[in-house]
Protein backbone atom coordinates (compact mmCIF):
# COMPACT_ATOMS: atom_id res chain seq x y z
CA UNK A 1 0.00 0.00 0.00
CA UNK A 2 1.22 3.68 -0.84
CA UNK A 3 0.68 6.85 0.63
CA UNK A 4 0.26 9.62 -1.43
CA UNK A 5 0.58 12.31 2.03
CA UNK A 6 0.93 11.20 5.46
CA UNK A 7 1.56 13.09 9.11
CA UNK A 8 3.91 14.56 10.48
CA UNK A 9 5.03 15.95 14.25
CA UNK A 10 5.26 14.49 17.83
CA UNK A 11 4.35 11.56 18.32
CA UNK A 12 2.52 10.15 20.97
CA UNK A 13 4.79 6.47 21.57
CA UNK A 14 1.71 4.48 22.95
CA UNK A 15 0.02 4.67 19.46
CA UNK A 16 3.51 5.11 17.13
CA UNK A 17 3.81 1.49 19.13
CA UNK A 18 0.92 -0.11 17.93
CA UNK A 19 1.09 1.28 14.40
CA UNK A 20 4.31 -0.57 14.94
CA UNK A 21 2.96 -3.88 15.62
CA UNK A 22 0.32 -3.82 13.09
CA UNK A 23 3.48 -3.09 10.27
CA UNK A 24 4.78 -6.55 11.85
CA UNK A 25 2.00 -7.98 11.44
CA UNK A 26 1.57 -7.07 7.85
CA UNK A 27 4.57 -8.65 7.10
CA UNK A 28 4.01 -11.80 9.06
CA UNK A 29 1.45 -12.53 6.66
CA UNK A 30 3.10 -11.78 3.46
CA UNK A 31 5.08 -14.47 1.93
CA UNK A 32 7.99 -14.56 3.89
CA UNK A 33 11.20 -13.19 3.02
CA UNK A 34 14.55 -14.41 4.36
CA UNK A 35 14.54 -11.35 6.53
CA UNK A 36 11.72 -12.78 8.27
CA UNK A 37 12.91 -16.21 8.66
CA UNK A 38 15.64 -14.92 10.28
CA UNK A 39 13.73 -12.35 12.88
CA UNK A 40 11.66 -15.59 13.43
CA UNK A 41 14.46 -18.29 13.66
CA UNK A 42 17.17 -16.21 15.81
CA UNK A 43 14.26 -14.98 18.45
CA UNK A 44 14.20 -11.22 17.83
CA UNK A 45 10.69 -11.06 15.76
CA UNK A 46 9.12 -12.03 19.52
CA UNK A 47 11.68 -9.30 21.16
CA UNK A 48 10.79 -6.69 18.97
CA UNK A 49 7.10 -6.72 19.10
CA UNK A 50 7.46 -7.52 23.33
CA UNK A 51 9.07 -3.90 23.29
CA UNK A 52 6.69 -2.39 21.10
CA UNK A 53 3.91 -3.59 23.32
CA UNK A 54 5.80 -2.77 26.48
CA UNK A 55 5.13 0.92 25.30
CA UNK A 56 1.39 0.44 25.54
CA UNK A 57 -0.77 -0.30 28.19
CA UNK A 58 -2.63 -3.32 26.47
CA UNK A 59 -2.27 -6.64 28.04
CA UNK A 60 -1.24 -9.13 24.78
CA UNK A 61 0.98 -11.89 25.59
CA UNK A 62 3.43 -12.83 22.60
CA UNK A 63 3.50 -16.33 21.80
CA UNK A 64 6.54 -18.29 20.93
CA UNK A 65 7.04 -17.35 17.44
CA UNK A 66 10.33 -18.43 16.79
CA UNK A 67 11.00 -21.37 13.88
CA UNK A 68 12.95 -24.13 13.24
CA UNK A 69 12.66 -24.44 9.56
CA UNK A 70 14.74 -23.40 7.12
CA UNK A 71 13.82 -20.90 4.72
CA UNK A 72 12.83 -23.63 2.19
CA UNK A 73 10.43 -24.91 4.88
CA UNK A 74 9.36 -21.99 6.05
CA UNK A 75 8.06 -20.79 2.79
CA UNK A 76 6.61 -24.08 1.74
CA UNK A 77 4.50 -24.21 5.16
CA UNK A 78 3.35 -20.51 4.11
CA UNK A 79 1.94 -21.77 0.46
CA UNK A 80 0.68 -24.53 2.36
CA UNK A 81 -1.62 -23.03 4.68
CA UNK A 82 -2.14 -20.09 2.98
CA UNK A 83 -1.62 -20.39 -0.86
CA UNK A 84 -2.15 -23.47 -1.96
CA UNK A 85 -6.28 -25.24 -2.46
CA UNK A 86 -6.43 -28.68 -2.55
CA UNK A 87 -8.02 -30.62 -5.66
CA UNK A 88 -8.82 -33.93 -5.86
CA UNK A 89 -10.71 -35.56 -9.00
CA UNK A 90 -13.94 -37.17 -7.42
CA UNK A 91 -15.26 -38.80 -10.89
CA UNK A 92 -12.39 -39.62 -13.42
CA UNK A 93 -14.52 -40.78 -15.96
CA UNK A 94 -16.04 -37.33 -16.29
CA UNK A 95 -13.47 -34.76 -15.26
CA UNK A 96 -15.16 -34.35 -11.95
CA UNK A 97 -12.99 -31.98 -10.22
CA UNK A 98 -13.70 -31.06 -6.30
CA UNK A 99 -11.71 -28.30 -5.65
CA UNK A 100 -10.98 -26.26 -2.26
CA UNK A 101 -9.35 -22.82 -1.61
CA UNK A 102 -6.44 -22.41 0.65
CA UNK A 103 -6.93 -23.75 4.54
CA UNK A 104 -6.50 -20.15 5.71
CA UNK A 105 -7.24 -17.67 3.47
CA UNK A 106 -5.99 -14.67 4.10
CA UNK A 107 -8.95 -12.19 2.78
CA UNK A 108 -11.49 -10.61 5.07
CA UNK A 109 -14.18 -11.71 2.61
CA UNK A 110 -13.78 -15.49 2.83
CA UNK A 111 -15.18 -15.15 6.44
CA UNK A 112 -18.35 -12.65 5.48
CA UNK A 113 -20.89 -14.67 4.15
CA UNK A 114 -23.24 -11.61 5.67
CA UNK A 115 -21.43 -9.65 2.51
CA UNK A 116 -20.51 -9.73 -0.83
CA UNK A 117 -16.95 -9.58 -2.24
CA UNK A 118 -17.58 -6.21 -3.97
CA UNK A 119 -19.34 -4.70 -0.88
CA UNK A 120 -16.58 -5.42 1.20
CA UNK A 121 -14.08 -4.53 -1.16
CA UNK A 122 -15.56 -1.30 -2.49
CA UNK A 123 -15.81 -0.10 0.94
CA UNK A 124 -12.33 -0.70 2.23
CA UNK A 125 -11.22 1.28 -1.08
CA UNK A 126 -12.93 4.20 -0.29
CA UNK A 127 -11.86 3.96 3.09
CA UNK A 128 -8.57 3.71 1.78
CA UNK A 129 -8.98 6.48 -0.71
CA UNK A 130 -10.03 8.65 1.93
CA UNK A 131 -6.39 9.07 3.45
CA UNK A 132 -4.95 9.30 0.01
CA UNK A 133 -4.02 5.86 -0.11
CA UNK A 134 -3.56 3.56 -2.61
CA UNK A 135 -2.93 -0.38 -3.64
CA UNK A 136 0.68 -0.70 -4.72
CA UNK A 137 0.68 -1.63 -8.57
CA UNK A 138 3.30 -3.84 -8.53
CA UNK A 139 2.12 -5.81 -6.24
CA UNK A 140 -1.72 -5.23 -6.63
CA UNK A 141 -3.87 -7.69 -4.67
CA UNK A 142 -8.05 -7.33 -3.38
CA UNK A 143 -8.41 -4.57 -1.02
CA UNK A 144 -9.64 -6.81 1.64
CA UNK A 145 -6.49 -9.18 1.54
CA UNK A 146 -4.97 -9.13 5.56
CA UNK A 147 -1.88 -7.63 4.74
CA UNK A 148 -3.85 -4.90 2.99
CA UNK A 149 -5.97 -3.96 6.44
CA UNK A 150 -3.10 -4.71 8.95
CA UNK A 151 -1.25 -2.13 6.93
CA UNK A 152 -4.09 0.74 6.91
CA UNK A 153 -4.63 -0.27 10.61
CA UNK A 154 -1.22 0.68 11.29
CA UNK A 155 -1.34 3.48 9.19
CA UNK A 156 -4.23 4.44 11.50
CA UNK A 157 -2.15 4.22 14.73
CA UNK A 158 0.64 6.69 13.61
CA UNK A 159 -1.65 9.14 12.29
CA UNK A 160 -3.09 9.31 15.68
CA UNK A 161 0.34 9.45 17.03
CA UNK A 162 0.79 12.41 15.16
CA UNK A 163 -2.81 14.12 14.75
CA UNK A 164 -5.35 12.48 17.47
CA UNK A 165 -8.48 11.09 18.13
CA UNK A 166 -9.89 11.54 14.87
CA UNK A 167 -7.64 8.62 13.83
CA UNK A 168 -8.42 6.55 16.51
CA UNK A 169 -12.09 6.95 16.17
CA UNK A 170 -11.55 6.18 12.67
CA UNK A 171 -9.32 3.09 13.26
CA UNK A 172 -12.13 1.54 16.24
CA UNK A 173 -15.00 2.08 13.19
CA UNK A 174 -12.17 0.19 10.72
CA UNK A 175 -12.30 -2.61 13.42
CA UNK A 176 -15.62 -3.14 14.06
CA UNK A 177 -16.08 -2.93 9.70
CA UNK A 178 -13.46 -4.82 9.03
CA UNK A 179 -10.68 -5.67 10.66
CA UNK A 180 -11.50 -7.26 13.53
CA UNK A 181 -13.75 -10.19 11.46
CA UNK A 182 -10.69 -10.62 9.47
CA UNK A 183 -8.69 -11.52 11.93
CA UNK A 184 -10.97 -13.32 13.97
CA UNK A 185 -11.39 -15.57 10.87
CA UNK A 186 -7.77 -16.26 9.93
CA UNK A 187 -6.93 -17.28 14.05
CA UNK A 188 -9.95 -19.84 14.24
CA UNK A 189 -9.21 -21.41 10.93
CA UNK A 190 -5.37 -21.33 12.18
CA UNK A 191 -6.42 -22.85 15.40
CA UNK A 192 -8.33 -25.85 13.42
CA UNK A 193 -5.06 -26.45 10.93
CA UNK A 194 -1.94 -29.10 11.67
CA UNK A 195 0.94 -27.89 10.53
CA UNK A 196 0.91 -24.11 10.59
CA UNK A 197 4.63 -24.45 12.37
CA UNK A 198 5.29 -20.22 13.36
CA UNK A 199 2.03 -18.85 11.81
CA UNK A 200 -0.38 -20.26 14.14
CA UNK A 201 1.28 -18.36 17.30
CA UNK A 202 0.75 -15.18 14.85
CA UNK A 203 -2.55 -16.30 14.70
CA UNK A 204 -3.34 -16.24 18.45
CA UNK A 205 -1.09 -12.72 18.19
CA UNK A 206 -3.06 -10.64 15.74
CA UNK A 207 -6.11 -11.58 16.97
CA UNK A 208 -5.02 -11.70 20.48
CA UNK A 209 -3.60 -7.56 19.69
CA UNK A 210 -6.84 -6.71 17.21
CA UNK A 211 -9.05 -7.31 19.94
CA UNK A 212 -6.97 -5.39 22.27
CA UNK A 213 -6.55 -2.68 20.16
CA UNK A 214 -10.33 -2.26 19.78
CA UNK A 215 -11.27 -2.87 23.61
CA UNK A 216 -9.11 -0.07 24.66
CA UNK A 217 -10.21 2.47 21.45
CA UNK A 218 -14.02 2.05 22.54
CA UNK A 219 -13.21 2.16 26.72
CA UNK A 220 -11.24 5.30 25.45
CA UNK A 221 -13.29 7.18 23.18
CA UNK A 222 -17.12 5.82 23.59
CA UNK A 223 -16.65 3.88 27.07
CA UNK A 224 -18.08 0.78 25.61
CA UNK A 225 -16.71 -2.50 24.60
Amino acid sequence: MATTSGPAGDLDPDAAARGTVYRALAEAFRYPDEDFHAAAADGSLARDLRACLDRTPLDVAVPDLTTDDDYETLAARYNDVFELGYSEYTDRTDGSLDAEGPPVPLYESKYRPDQSWNDVNLDLARAYSHYGLEIDQDQRDNHDALAYELEFAGYLARREAAVGDDAAAARLDFHDRHLGHAAAGVADRLADEPGTGVYGPLGDLLEGFVRADRNDLADRLEGQR
